[in-house]
């Protein structure tokens, strides 16, 4: 009974935090509303591996040790940082760049870029960089481990739940995004998308950067 109320609460509050919009929604939406359905879906893999991972060391009590380093944590905030503005800024930049949207579009989409691959290490990269993750877990995932449970094991359950839960979401935007498909082939329509999220972006790494 203990562990069926752990999930079921710690299915809520993961629940309420995936439904907030924030950087990972911004990405999928992106990604998937200018056609790259493989790499929407690879982004969302790559977001879902970061969570799961960082699942993994906060129960092994990795992610204890990062945040009680100020060091450590201070130093991967300023990467995440720096990663984040890079990418918002090079997408602001692309907007500006006077090549009609669907042309640079399409020049992407030729090279390969619209792969499962390419996504899912964008997503990694993207989560595994926000040392807030980390923080978030380390505060949240102990205190739905029931006493007697093997801490290794029940953090993994309680981050499957999370991953699931984050799977079901991404495809409600993904679905959502083929909707605007037919909006966003014109070129002005494309930029008004990449300058809104690249905006958005680096709006998150400026932050994460300035926040303790």
């Amino acid at each position: 009974m203990a562990m069926s109320t752990a999930l079921w609460s710690f299915a809520l509050v993961v629940g309420l935090l995936t439904l907030t919009p924030g950087l990972d929604t911004a990405l999928i939406l992106r990604t998937s509303a200018l056609g790259r359905r493989r790499r929407a879906w690879g982004v969302v893999l790559g977001i879902q591996t970061g969570t799961l991972l960082w699942g993994a060391f906060t129960s092994l009590g990795v992610t204890a040790l990062l945040t009680a380093s100020h060091l450590a944590y201070t130093a991967l905030r300023w990467i995440g940082a720096a990663y984040l503005v890079w990418m918002g800024a090079r997408m602001l930049r692309d907007t500006f760049r006077g090549l009609p949207a669907a042309d640079t579009t399409d020049a992407v989409l030729k090279a390969g870029a619209d792969s499962v691959t390419g996504g899912w290490r964008q997503g990694t990269l993207t989560n595994l960089l926000n040392p807030k993750m980390g923080a978030f877990y380390v505060a949240v995932l102990p205190q739905f481990i029931p006493p007697g449970t093997d801490h290794f094991t029940m953090g993994l359950l309680l981050t499957t739940v999370h991953v699931l839960i984050g799977l079901l979401w991404s495809a409600v935007l993904i679905g959502f995004a083929r909707i605007l498909h037919g909006w966003l082939r014109k070129p002005q329509a494309r930029r008004v998308l990449d300058r809104i999220t690249g905006t958005v972006i680096g709006i998150f790494g400026i932050r994460l950067a300035l926040s303790n």
